[in-house]
């Protein structure tokens, strides 16, 4: 198998223990075979009720937890999580297959390819997503937004994110979308012109009470992170419930 980052993965011809430390991609596969995952990140709270082995964060897995639990592949994701992790895995002899998933039309033919590399075959979900985003009608018009992520400091979206994507093909465009950086610090007071702000509630679990002030010529509009940022069976639910956000 090769994942997202062209590397050739020695995946076993029987995939039986999965490890996923990225949660979208934990909840793609327990969606798609449960039984198959026997670890996971202490951020993966989807589907509820998971009840596997936790190995800490995706910034700082518990390689050795990993590694007791044996797993025939880890799945991982390129901006998630950190490469020193992940080589420390491919180095005591554990598959590792990586995505990189920067747009919505990414996010359908690499979770495919994923999934596949698990030994599962396109699950029905993820067809119904990706009609959905199919038969979203084009937008009547286009808004500029800031997308903050984190305060104390500010940082927001940046250039090339699936965050940005999945606003874009919402009719919002980031105002911070050619900064270099993906996720570039800023002050508040010397923004581009823009619309709106858009608050997700997660990493920063932005709030009606903690966020807008900072934003008060601009409506903001507040967001389940999970919609906006994770890919996989959110998906559906988010070509359903982000676009009124957006033109109501």
């Amino acid at each position: 198998m090769v994942d997202d980052e062209g590397r050739t993965v020695p995946v076993p011809a029987d995939v039986r223990r999965v490890v996923s430390i990225v949660p979208s991609l934990t909840e793609a596969v327990a969606e798609t075979a449960p039984g198959l995952l026997v670890g996971a990140t202490d951020w993966c709270t989807h589907p509820a009720g998971l009840d596997v082995t936790r190995v800490k964060g995706t910034k700082n897995p518990d390689v050795a937890a990993i590694l007791d639990l044996a797993p025939d592949l880890v799945l991982a994701n390129q901006e998630e999580n950190r490469l020193p992790d992940l080589d420390a895995l491919r180095a005591a002899g554990v598959a590792v297959y990586v995505t990189d998933i920067r747009t919505v039309d990414d996010a359908f033919t690499s979770l495919a390819r994923m999934l596949a590399a698990c030994g599962l075959d396109r699950p029905a979900w993820l067809d119904d997503a990706q009609a959905a985003w199919a038969a979203l009608p084009e937008p009547e018009r286009r808004l500029r937004a800031v997308v903050p992520i984190w305060r104390k400091p500010w940082m927001a979206v940046g250039r090339d994110t699936f965050t940005g994507a999945v606003l874009a093909r919402l009719g919002v465009d980031n105002v911070l979308a050619t900064h270099e950086e993906r996720y570039p610090r800023f002050d508040p007071t010397a923004l581009p012109e823009h619309d709106l702000v858009v608050l997700p509630d997660e990493p920063y679990l932005f709030t009606a009470d903690d966020g807008p002030e900072a934003f008060p010529d601009v409506p903001a509009v507040l967001v389940s992170g999970r919609l906006l940022t994770w890919y996989g069976p959110s998906l559906a639910a988010a070509a359903r419930e982000l676009p009124p956000l957006f033109t109501g």
